[in-house]
């Protein structure tokens, strides 16, 4: 099944991969950690933009169990984060969910400005990245797109692989070496807000009454009410689960997370770039869609990670091949700098160009965008008169939902999408 909100950063994806293979981590130098006598490897992940946007730096800890074969990763919590600016101003960063440290809000990172992450664990260690100097990124010229029936990895059952492949001109400046990379944000336009498993949406906040009535009150909720476990009110939603639609106008907000883009200018410097494939948009349903085409930087240093990494992920595929190896990043201890961690901190310039799909071209059945989140289809809560009546008072039910949470979801109408 095609899984849409990834947050896992694709490195740690392939190293669990590996580790449960028992094959090598490479460092760039090009020393070597086998996963056989190291069973914790600190992944990380982090990029500075220049746009007024949530930055994240992710923490996770890999953990491989030798004996039964077994990978699992962990967010690391209660670090001390921050980012270094031209080495003198310290940017402190938030712990904002396990394993999320987030620069504070309206931070934004300015070309030709140096970068640097630090942290220190619970225990005391400490980490640092090597310097990243932002370099500017050349502006998109011409977005064009074509659908193809075989775009991109089936995106549920194993079956429909429809989508969009998009295509970017762009000017390239001269005189410089420059290095690319290419993400997506797509806004689909949303009909369903929230899901409720053993529970109901409640508009406002529920105090209890008896074993199995409940008093709506006037205080905003706007969330998932769940019976206590054995009410009479719990048997009536025990092992189900129910779906409620969006109160206003949404979308939703899918990030791409596992290819990587990456191109180098090294035989084409100060030529016009022509069609140069971008991305891969599943068709989820036959609604319109706006795809945000993220143009971005690199550093000389980040290219040669993300270009062996690349390299790792298209060679894996026979018994024959080389053993593969996750190339380690630029991140090291403090202490002995011998300690290689997994994953990339840099810093990029961003040119962002929205692009409107109409999907008139089209041919085939999507299978849905709910059933590409779910792999299922939506389940309504019963309407009157065979609606649940264990809460008092308050919206009609079943109620609507807000266009929540923020991460995945917006009511604000996306850059690109028509008036």
């Amino acid at each position: 099944m095609f899984c849409m909100k990834q947050t896992m950063h694709p490195a740690t994806r392939l190293l669990i991969w590996l580790l449960l293979l028992g094959l090598p981590v490479a460092c760039i130098d090009p020393e070597e950690v086998s996963i056989r006598s190291t069973l914790d490897i600190l992944i990380v992940d982090g990029v500075i933009t220049d746009l007024p946007e949530q930055m994240l730096i992710q923490l996770s800890q890999a953990k491989a169990d030798q004996t039964l074969g077994r990978t699992s990763t962990f967010p690391v919590m209660k670090a001390t984060v921050s980012v270094v600016v031209d080495s003198t101003e310290v940017v402190v960063c938030s712990e904002i969910r396990a394993g999320a440290y987030q620069l504070p809000t309206g931070f934004r990172g300015q070309v030709g400005h140096a970068y640097q992450l630090r942290f220190t664990l619970s225990d005391g260690t400490q980490y640092a990245s090597t310097q990243q100097v932002m370099p500017p990124v050349a502006p998109v010229g011409k977005v064009t797109s074509r659908f193809n029936a075989n775009s991109v990895f089936p995106i549920i059952d194993e079956t429909y692989t429809g989508g969009h492949d998009l295509f970017v001109d762009f000017q390239d400046p001269a005189n410089e070496r420059n290095y690319y990379r290419w993400d997506w944000t797509l806004y689909e336009p949303q009909d369903w807000c929230r899901s409720c498993y053993e529970g109901i949406y409640a508009v406002n906040s529920v105090t209890i009454v008896s074993n199995s009535m409940f008093q709506s009150t006037q205080q905003p909720f706007e969330n998932c009410f769940y019976p206590p476990v054995g009410s009479s009110a719990y048997s009536q939603v025990r092992y189900k689960s129910y779906d409620y639609p969006c109160r206003t106008r949404c979308w939703e907000i899918i990030r791409n997370r596992d290819d990587i883009n990456i191109f180098s200018d090294q035989y084409s410097n100060g030529g016009l770039i022509i069609r140069r494939p971008v991305a891969h948009i599943p068709f989820y349903q036959n609604q319109p869609c706006v795809v945000h085409l993220r143009q971005r930087s690199l550093t000389s240093d980040a290219y040669e990670y993300f270009s062996l990494f690349q390299q790792q992920t298209q060679h894996t595929g026979g018994l024959a091949d080389t053993p593969p190896s996750v190339p380690a990043g630029n991140v090291h201890t403090v202490k002995n700098g011998q300690e290689a961690v997994v994953g990339y901190f840099t810093a990029s310039s961003v040119f962002i160009q929205p692009h409107y799909l109409d999907r008139n071209d089209t041919r085939g059945m999507p299978p849905g965008l709910f059933y590409a989140l779910n792999a299922r289809l939506p389940f309504a809560e019963p309407y009157p008169p065979f609606d649940l009546k264990f809460i008092l008072d308050g919206p009609p039910r079943p109620p609507t939902a807000v266009c929540a949470p923020v991460e995945f979801r917006t009511p604000d109408r996306p850059a690109g999408w028509p008036n």
